[in-house]
């Protein structure tokens, strides 16, 4: 458990915060390419570590993150036009570039001091790969390479990603995803129809209590999760990296496909899910694009478009139709009948529970009350992962800087499933290491639970 001070520590990524510098340090998913699609169209609004955002993209094609309010009279920058190589405030005609610089300022009198220099927004860094828009928010003299994630490296037509929005902190919905124990119960399907959750059923077999073997590396970790098998084990090898991006393994066979989460905060109650399906075989076929689009890979039912934050200010994104509104629209003889939750889909299967866990303070509903969890041996995962941060943000607020960010190819690594005799697990990570692509210098000897 952690008591308040800690979790509101592990909790809050606000300016000022220790994990939210921390965020700051590394490269994090902004948006898809597709939501600002059309140079000169219509800006996208944002909210990253609690700091309002616009994104467009600009005649050239250039993408650009900037402040979401013009520097003359505050006004906001969503209702500007898109035109000529930058954005233009529509209350007096300021135009700003995708790099926040101020192009002109046309109320200004004829013969008065030219202020387009000192008048200019905020803006960040953003790189655009395989379909995604990245952003580093960081110091300028901190920015690092970016990172070689295998899913941000294969061709376009190889990779597929989405994003929604979850209404939890974002540490709850990451610490869900290194859960591994948690999907012999809610995403288990009671009578096998439902081809993925078939599939977990199949492969995790009825060994509901998985040993943990967990091996700290220079990125996060990675850990076994060990189901047995009549005389074998069945090895989940999930991939954490710092600060909260995840790679979780299919089923045990050649590997061809694999995919990835990201947990992006909005703020304190309010996280962007990204996730991210690749292969590395061949490009995706129409059949396995549909196929993410009906809510494999992401909720079903989502709408695009605008949310109001309980403060006002109004992001653009994509909302699930499943909420607690209609409470995640739970089928009670399903869960009787057909699957244990009820609820329709791996992704609202998760929703559901991370939305609406117990909140530490009504004025945070999510942020969890950590104070009352009793933890066991399968939580390894988690536990490892908030105190690697905690301490990360703790000593970059000492002035210690994380050194992570400036190793990209430390990001290049795998989730594997695999079927084996018995075996220690160094032992058999060393045999896997190739296909999961795992570091060998620099990682600490593994930990058995």
């Amino acid at each position: 458990m952690l008591n308040r001070e800690v979790n509101d520590r592990l909790s809050r990524t606000g300016p000022g915060t220790q994990m939210g510098e921390l965020f700051r340090r590394f490269w994090l998913p902004a948006l898809l390419s597709r939501d600002v699609a059309e140079p000169d169209g219509a800006p996208v609004r944002l909210r990253i570590l609690s700091e309002d955002l616009v994104a467009f993209r600009d005649t050239e094609g250039k993408v650009g993150i900037v402040s979401a309010y013009c520097s003359h009279r505050l006004a906001p920058l969503f209702f500007g036009r898109n035109e000529e190589g930058g954005l233009r405030c529509p209350y007096h005609g300021w135009k700003f570039s995708t790099a926040g610089k101020c192009l002109e300022t046309p109320n200004v009198a004829p013969g008065s001091p030219d202020v387009r220099r000192n008048v200019g927004i905020k803006s960040y860094p953003v790189h655009e790969q395989s379909g995604v828009i990245w952003i580093y928010m960081g110091p300028t003299e901190r920015q690092p390479p970016f990172p070689h994630f295998e899913y941000a490296a294969v061709p376009a037509a190889q990779s597929y990603a989405a994003r929604w929005l979850q209404r939890s902190n974002w540490s709850q919905g990451m610490e869900g995803e290194i859960d591994t124990s948690h999907i012999n119960w809610l995403h288990r399907d009671i009578d096998r129809s439902g081809a993925v959750q078939q599939t977990l059923k199949t492969l995790t077999g009825d060994d509901n209590s998985p040993q943990i073997q967990l091996q700290e590396t220079d990125y996060g970790f990675t850990y076994g999760a060990r189901r047995v098998r009549e005389d074998q084990w069945f090895w989940r090898v999930t991939q954490w990296m710092l600060p909260m991006f995840s790679l979780i393994p299919h089923e045990p066979g050649p590997f061809v496909k694999c995919g990835g989460r990201a947990w992006v905060p909005i703020d304190d109650n309010h996280v962007t899910v990204f996730t991210f399906s690749y292969r590395i075989d061949r490009p995706f076929t129409k059949d396995e694009l549909d196929t993410f689009e009906s809510g494999a890979l992401f909720p079903p039912r989502m709408t695009k478009g605008p949310y109001a934050l309980p403060d006002g200010y109004v992001i653009d994104t994509y909302l699930p139709g499943a909420s607690k509104e209609n409470d995640f629209q739970i089928d009670r003889e399903a869960q009787r009948v057909r699957n244990y939750s009820g609820i329709w889909g791996i992704h609202d299967q998760d929703r559901a529970l991370a939305e609406s866990s117990k909140p530490a303070d009504s004025r945070d509903p999510g942020i969890i009350d950590r104070m009352g969890e009793h933890l066991v041996s399968s939580d390894r995962a988690l536990v490892t992962a908030r105190r690697r941060l905690l301490k990360m943000a703790e000593e970059l607020a000492a002035g210690i800087e994380p050194v992570t960010p400036f190793q990209p190819e430390l990001f290049g690594v795998r989730a594997i499933s695999k079927i084996s005799e018995h075996g220690e697990f160094t032992k058999l990570m060393a045999q896997f290491g190739e296909e999961a692509r795992l570091p060998g210098p620099g990682t600490a000897p593994a930990e058995t639970i």
